[in-house]
């Protein structure tokens, strides 16, 4: 036990309480403490009903079961190698940066299920009443294109490009049970959340639409220590810069292979 948790308290500190989160909520509507009902995200019962809550439980919870277990257990295994890693590459020392990513990337999720709420109803059924997939796919998505020409190393010995492999997960969850769509929404607010932050601004030279709030830093200050960047530039950023110092090259941070601890 004593093990279990020191490994506990060594997952940074946002990905420590998401990962919680994840098992805690799963664990009390299985124990049948508050009805499975009530954790989904229902938007009559949310924007009619003023059940508040239901973004949140829906953003934890997952109906684990004999049919569904595997799938659980291997996204949440996603959850902790590829927030841990971003949390502790990209956004090291930055906190407030990496929360209003998951916040951000959390309410465009909310946003679209409630905007496509009727649609869904009727046609996708429980698809996106969970949005534990989509966000912990969102997460993956921006570590994968941080991480682009990354080789990584998925099952079977197969090995890739890290950008590819949001999409290789996507046809691997559908396999093993998911829903696509979970994968696709998720792969789509990340895409969203990568463009805005790093790709238009960085690599087009637009203006930068996403900025923290000062809040978060006031609530979650950063740290000493952290990186200086957010992990690897667009191409033509690291084209620029190699030209401008005659061919030299920066050191944009160290990847990972997929289950690399």
């Amino acid at each position: 036990m004593s093990d279990l948790g020191d490994w506990f308290r060594s997952i940074p500190l946002i990905t420590r309480y998401w990962f919680a989160g994840s098992i805690a909520v799963p664990l009390i509507g299985k124990l049948g403490l508050v009805s499975p009902v009530y954790l989904f995200l229902w938007p009559d019962a949310f924007i009619n009903r003023f059940q508040i809550w239901r973004p949140i439980t829906a953003t934890f919870f997952f109906p684990v079961g004999p049919g569904t277990g595997f799938l659980y257990l291997v996204n949440l295994y996603f959850l902790y190698q590829y927030s841990s890693r971003l949390e502790t590459g990209a956004f090291d020392g930055r906190p407030a940066d990496y929360m209003f990513m998951l916040l951000f990337n959390w309410i465009c999720i909310v946003s679209f299920y409630e905007s496509a709420g009727n649609f869904l109803i009727y046609f996708l059924i429980l698809t996106l009443q969970l949005l534990m997939i989509p966000l912990i796919m969102s997460v993956l998505y921006v570590w994968a294109q941080l991480n682009r020409d990354m080789i990584v190393s998925f099952w079977f010995g197969t090995r890739f490009k890290a950008c590819y492999l949001p999409w290789v997960i996507l046809g691997f969850n559908y396999i093993i049970g998911g829903s696509v769509i979970n994968e696709l929404i998720g792969n789509l607010v990340g895409h969203l959340y990568f463009f805005l932050m790093f790709k238009y601004p960085m690599d087009l030279g637009g203006r930068n639409f996403l900025s923290t709030p000062q809040f978060l830093y006031r609530w979650l200050p950063n740290r000493r220590g952290g990186v200086s960047g957010f992990g690897v530039p667009p191409a033509s950023m690291r084209r620029a810069a190699e030209d401008q110092q005659g061919g030299g090259r920066h050191n944009w941070g160290q990847g990972f292979r997929l289950g690399d601890q």
